[in-house]
């Protein structure tokens, strides 16, 4: 039977209730599938951070010979690492262990059932992270252009919110309404920030807000 473990990260502007969702949905895919599931690792932290600054992610690499791990489960590409270089050493380390990445919003397994690499599924990877971070970069450059124009229209004025101004609930629900659609289908924060244009902070912001006020 095959053996797997599931993944589960968070940032650390993240909340416990992502984390729970992600493990909640691949337990119920490993119960389809028929997996032994035998580990659930859960963590919150920047993913910013190195493999030995993490580490639930670091032990579970420890873990997986011992145990005899087949496949590790992930809801995204994101939990691998957050940096394109970082999450392909990561999925290459786990390549050479004979250990498959299963990534339940694409639907991919980085190996084949024999234990050799997915080419093509290796390949699809590879592209998603370079549109992404593609998208990364032509938010950042936007933004920049957006902040550059508005302080010459401006001069010398002041950018942004008056100080001591503070958005209500409302006005921050009404502002994103894009953004509250999108939650409402279950996407993930990096994917609605990819979407709409808006950073990932400002998404989990509208996230933490619409959920206190119980609108997904």
């Amino acid at each position: 039977m095959t053996r797997a473990v599931i993944f589960s990260r968070v940032s650390s502007e993240g909340n416990r209730q992502d984390t729970e969702r992600q493990t909640t949905e691949l337990i119920e895919y490993a119960n389809k599938m028929g997996y032994e599931l035998v580990g659930v690792y859960e963590e919150k932290v920047s993913g910013f951070k190195n493999n030995n600054q993490r580490p639930i992610f670091s032990k579970m690499l420890d873990e997986l010979e011992s145990q005899k791990i087949d496949k590790v489960l992930v809801w995204e590409l994101s939990r691998i690492g957050r940096s394109v270089i970082q999450s392909l050493q990561n999925i290459q380390l786990l390549t050479d262990k004979k250990v498959s990445i299963y990534i339940k919003n694409f639907n991919l397994e980085t190996l084949n059932e024999d234990k050799t690499p997915n080419g093509l599924s290796l390949f699809m990877v590879q592209i998603l992270f370079s549109v992404a971070s593609m998208e990364s970069q032509l938010t950042l450059s936007r933004l920049q252009s957006g902040y550059r124009s508005l302080l010459a229209s401006k001069g010398s004025k002041a950018v942004g919110r008056k100080i001591g101004s503070i958005e209500t609930e409302e006005e921050t629900i009404k502002k994103h309404s894009d953004v509250i659609k999108l939650l409402k289908r279950n996407l993930s924060i990096r994917q609605i920030s990819g979407l709409t244009k808006k950073s990932t902070n400002t998404v989990m912001k509208v996230k933490t807000t619409a959920l206190k006020m119980r609108l997904i």
